[in-house]
Order: structure tokens, then C-alpha cells, then sequence
């Protein structure tokens, strides 16, 4: 008799697997909610790797998790269905498309120089605008809903407001879990045992894989002083952004703000202009880190500092994966630990309205022009559902033509 969908999960083949999420990294344009929608179609209803409930369960720990959640769920997906290996060629296939364009879209900007007045530019920070606004509007309604929720999503955006670093951000996310366990109802997840995880990894390696994490997370800073070299600093960086960041991709804007413009590494335009490209690309948003890596000053950059920010960026999720999934089957069932997340999930939204303000908005809009610009690409993404790398083709060519006919000003 074949066995359960659940427990074939771990074999298939790397390069299967590979193979599998590569497709998905070229085409899945959209952002982290479109990804897992994609992911279950593919690997839930088409390919039958793993049951609907077994893919439910992996979310919900993927949204607990700091991170980028739809890049988590897919490591999960390919350590399931094939063991660490197959963790690490999911990943692979599904980051390696954007990351490569990222890179040369750093090189790009490096041979044109200083783009800071490119009206192309312009529209590409204008359409970061709309996309956040889009983000925390969505957001809002599913993660924020009632009276009790929306104060929390508040007072989170506060916190960050009255605290512009990511201290602030990670007290608005601690205060969103304490409120959450404090405020909200304690449901439990139903206890379904047939959608149980079938991890191959020990418990001892998971708490191996979990100290590994602390002892990174505290240490690199540590490590990043006392060398002064710039790789260390860079990794350490980015390492921080992956390990704090709730939300997912939109949420580490304001954090990857503070860590690389304020010291001089990355511009301001430059940064604004890599952020609205990465829109339009398909696959993690976290790929974001690959320009930032490529266009850094001073070295390494180039391909050398791509692969470090990306690999620092993306280390931690390897780590939490490796190391949580193996606990969750009991975590879920915990009333505290439903409770918790559902208030770090209004703090989430919080979180991402005070970067809409800050450095977004108040970065970019300027003019009433400006105000316009960013109303109709909110219109094009939220009305007419157009997907969001058209609306950044559609805002760098509107934005290159404003600017030629003098319509910016």
C-alpha cells in the first residue's frame, strides 16, 4: 500500500526539487501572498508533495517565524519532500532568478553613475510608495481586523514613529506578542494528526540548529567590531535584517534603511531605485539584498558583496527552519503561542504604516505631481489588479516621459 502523500514527502531528488522552484523563481510574480498561492497549487494540488493540512501547518509557522515567509514555506516544502539537500535546492530555485538580476541591475546602475536626478527613478520611488500603501492596506484587513487588533497595529506604528531604528521595531513586535497573549482570544489550532510534520531531523540537531542562530545573531556584531573588516560588517548587517524582520520583504525596507543609507554605504535614490526594481521581479523580495551587496561603498560589492548580503540575509531562515520545524507539531497547539501571533500580525501592519510614512513617503512626496503619480499607480495595483512588476515598468516609462516633457517640474 502507498503511503500518505505526507509521509513521501522526503523523496524526491535535489536537482527534482531544484528544478521544481526554479520554474517558480522565473515566473512567480506578486509578492509573498502570491507565492504561496503558487506553491500550493504547484506542490499541493498538481505535483501531490505534501496534503493540504501539512502545507497549512507549514505557513503558519513560516508566518511566526521572522523572515521572508513565502522563501521559509518553500524550505520547508523542499526539506520535507528531500532532506536538507532539497532545502537547500529549493531555495536555490527559487532565489537564484531574481538574485542574478538584482546583481546586474546593480551593475547597471554603476556604469550609467549618478542617476539621483533620472526621472525614470523618480517613478520608481513613486511606485514603492503605492506598492507599501497597497501592502499595509491588504494587510490591514486580514491581519488587523477588530477593535482590538487595530489598537495594536497603532500603538505599533507609534513605537516605531517615537523610535526610527530597529529597536523600535522589535519592541513594537515584542509589544504586539504580549498584547496578543494578554488581549486576544487564546485558540488553539485544531489537533489534526493526520497533517503531522514528518521531519527527519533529531531534536538534538534542531536545538543544535537554534543555538547556532543565537550565538550568530549575538556574535557577528561582536565579531564585525572587533575585526573592522567591511565583509563582517556586511554580513552581520544583513544577518540582523533576516533574523528581526516580521512580516516579510516590505518590512525590512525600513530596517535595511537604517543599516545601510544613515552610514554612507548605499544612497538614498540608489536605494529607493533598487527597492522599486525589486518589484518587478519575480521570487522573494529578499532578494533585495543582492543590490544592496552589489552597489554597497566601500568593498566588497559587485558579485562578491551580492552573494554575501544574500547569503547573510537568507542564513538565519535555514537556521529557524532546520531547527523549529521538528517542535512545531506541539507548538501549534498551544493557545499562548496562537495568541502571540496574532498580535505580532497586527503589529506587523503598524510596523509597515510607520515605514509608508517614514522613509518612504516622507522621502519622496514632494509635490502635488508627485501625490498623483503615486494615486494612480495605487489605483492600477488595487482597482485594476494589474500585478505589481507592470505597474513598475509602467511607472519608470511614465516617470522617464514626465521628466523629458517637463512635466515633473
Amino acid at each position: 500500500m502507498a503511503a500518505p502523500v505526507a509521509q513521501q514527502a522526503d523523496r524526491g531528488s535535489p536537482v527534482g526539487i531544484f528544478l521544481a522552484f526554479l520554474r517558480l523563481g522565473c515566473t512567480s510574480f506578486g509578492g509573498p501572498i502570491a507565492h504561496l498561492g503558487y506553491m500550493r497549487a504547484d506542490f499541493v494540488a498538481k505535483r501531490q508533495w505534501l496534503t493540504e493540512a501539512v502545507f497549512a501547518d507549514i505557513v503558519a509557522l513560516c508566518q511566526f517565524m521572522p523572515g521572508p515567509a513565502s522563501s521559509q514555506t518553500g524550505m520547508a516544502i523542499g526539506l520535507l519532500r528531500g532532506g536538507p539537500l532539497g532545502m537547500l535546492a529549493a531555495w536555490l530555485g527559487f532565489t537564484l532568478p531574481s538574485a542574478l538580476v538584482m546583481t546586474a541591475f546593480a551593475y547597471g546602475l554603476g556604469a550609467v553613475g549618478d542617476v539621483s536626478d533620472a526621472g525614470w527613478l523618480r517613478g520608481l520611488r513613486l511606485v514603492a510608495v503605492a506598492v507599501v500603501a497597497q501592502a499595509v492596506w491588504g494587510m490591514a484587513r486580514n491581519l488587523a481586523a477588530g477593535r482590538e487588533r487595530a489598537s495594536v497595529a497603532v500603538a505599533a506604528c507609534l513605537v516605531c514613529l517615537a523610535v526610527p531604528s530597529s529597536l523600535g521595531q522589535i519592541s513594537a513586535i515584542v509589544m504586539g506578542a504580549v498584547a496578543g497573549v494578554l488581549l486576544l482570544p487564546r485558540v488553539a489550532m485544531p489537533c489534526d494528526r493526520a497533517a503531522a510534520l514528518n521531519v527527519r531531523i533529531p531534536r538534538g540537531v534542531a536545538v543544535a540548529l537554534l543555538a547556532t542562530f543565537g550565538v550568530l545573531l549575538l556574535g557577528l556584531p561582536w565579531v564585525a567590531d572587533a575585526a573592522g573588516g567591511q565583509a563582517v560588517r556586511l554580513v552581520s548587517t544583513f544577518y540582523r535584517a533576516g533574523s528581526l524582520v516580521f512580516g516579510g520583504g516590505h518590512v525590512v525596507l525600513p530596517l535595511l534603511q537604517q543599516a545601510v543609507v544613515p552610514p554612507g554605504w548605499v544612497g538614498q535614490d540608489v536605494f529607493l531605485a533598487g527597492y522599486g526594481a525589486t518589484q518587478a521581479m519575480p521570487g522573494p523580495i529578499f532578494t533585495f539584498a543582492a543590490f544592496l551587496g552589489a552597489v554597497e561603498q566601500p568593498g566588497p560589492n559587485g558579485w562578491m558583496g551580492a552573494l554575501l548580503a544574500t547569503l547573510g540575509i537568507f542564513g538565519p531562515s535555514f537556521l529557524l527552519i532546520g531547527g523549529l520545524l521538528p517542535f512545531w507539531d506541539t507548538l501549534r497547539h498551544r493557545p499562548n503561542v496562537r495568541a502571540a501571533l496574532s498580535g505580532v500580525n497586527a503589529a506587523v501592519v503598524g510596523v509597515l504604516l510607520a515605514a509608508l510614512y517614514h522613509p518612504i513617503w516622507a522621502g519622496t512626496i514632494h509635490h502635488p505631481v508627485d501625490f498623483g503619480f503615486a494615486l494612480v499607480a495605487f489605483l492600477l495595483l488595487t482597482v485594476w489588479a494589474l500585478p505589481a512588476w507592470s505597474v513598475v515598468a509602467i511607472g519608470a516609462i511614465a516617470g522617464w516621459d514626465m521628466a523629458a516633457t517637463g512635466l515633473f517640474g
